[in-house]
């Protein structure tokens, strides 16, 4: 049975096929998990299974009222993790039935939301744009952070409009990707960015599309992990990609580390290579009024409302914390004097990646 039992009874309505599975791993997120959900169910994603580790917070807590109520299936994944808690998260959702169950498979963090274009900006739509497809890589769309200075509770699809330009040849990590897949058995594991283990005897009839329709070679079959360089990969779908946030939550999110690391590999650096605001892009939004039913109903429940306040309290508490030390301090500061960067020019593209190609 589909997990739609919470969202079905609330918003009166049952989820369609086909199965489409998103997975999560989280910690300390619990202020986000509301609206990350309800636009996912919104977007026609049936099945849910979420991850958590150490969490501070209440995410856990706020997960497992989550499932009580049928919206999503709930795994706990307490450290100490050897390479970082996403790759022990993937062992243990690579082993759950949801998985098996699954017709279409995501792997997806919780500062990511999938934008869909084509149709009704379904998950069905997409597939049905692209019905000869069996993997469908959702390219990012790198949205800056635009000045903005304090976490609120609202919707970060609604703080967070400009992004990179569509057309971006640098830093290669803006192209990067993460990839829907038909569950039929042509990959043994799942991968953060890509599903992996690809079986030998299958591999050669998958057909690989990009989020804009085109047919990708079969180098992606195999290893691949961010699209072409230098051309628009979001015309059918893209993932809206949130990795900065607010500066304070950039501080909680360096303090946090990162979640396929053991240590923190965030910083400036990470900060500049994606705080990139030239476009604006609204698109996204056009799905407010229909994850609203759903944000609407996870929020009617008094228990889940109280955990929300809660984790939206710990953040604001955890900052004036971290704001106590010193190097917290110079981050936040630095990250007031950085302006928005500036996409590279062509020029300076092909300046760069000559020197890649030489040290191969």
């Amino acid at each position: 049975m589909a997990q739609k039992d919470g969202a079905a009874a609330a918003t009166g309505h049952e989820t369609a096929s086909p199965r489409a599975l998103a997975i999560l791993t989280v910690r300390n997120e619990g202020a986000f998990l509301i609206d990350w959900l309800a636009h996912h169910r919104a977007t026609g994603f049936t099945d849910f299974l979420v991850l958590s580790n150490d969490c501070d917070d209440g995410t856990d807590t706020m997960l497992d009222r989550m499932e009580d109520l049928g919206w999503l299936t709930h795994l706990r994944n307490p450290g100490p993790h050897e390479k970082g808690p996403q790759w022990e998260a993937l062992k243990r959702a690579d082993a759950h039935p949801l998985t098996a169950a699954a017709d279409w498979v995501l792997f997806i963090d919780i500062d990511e939301y999938v934008n869909i274009h084509a149709g009704d900006r379904t998950v069905a739509a997409l597939l049905s744009a692209l019905p000869e497809a069996t993997a469908i890589p959702l390219t990012w769309r790198v949205f800056g952070n635009a000045g903005l200075r304090d976490y609120v509770d609202r919707p970060i699809t609604e703080q967070f409009t400009f992004a990179a330009p569509a057309v971006m040849g640098w830093p290669w990590r803006a192209a990067m990707f993460k990839t829907l897949f038909r569950n039929n058995g042509a990959y043994g594991k799942l991968g953060v960015h890509r599903p992996r283990q690809p079986d030998a005897r299958m591999i050669k009839k998958q057909r690989w599309f990009d989020g804009s329709g085109r047919e990708l070679p079969a180098e992606y079959h195999t290893g691949r992990i961010f699209s072409p360089y230098g051309r628009d990969n979001y015309r059918l779908v893209q993932l809206n990609h949130y990795a900065l946030g607010a500066m304070e939550s950039y501080v909680l999110k360096c303090d946090r580390g990162r979640a396929n690391r053991d240590a923190s590999a965030t910083g400036l650096s990470y900060w500049v290579e994606r705080n990139l605001c030239t476009d604006e892009d609204r698109s996204i939004t056009e799905m407010a009024p229909r994850s609203a039913p759903y944000r609407d109903a996870l929020l009617s429940d008094a228990r889940l409302q109280s955990l929300h306040a809660a984790a939206v309290l710990w953040r604001k508490e955890r900052f004036g914390a971290l704001m106590q030390v010193e190097e917290n301090r110079s981050l936040y500061g630095r990250l007031l004097m950085t302006p928005p960067s500036r996409p590279l020019t062509p020029e300076e593209h092909r300046f760069l990646t000559g020197f890649a190609v030489q040290a191969r």
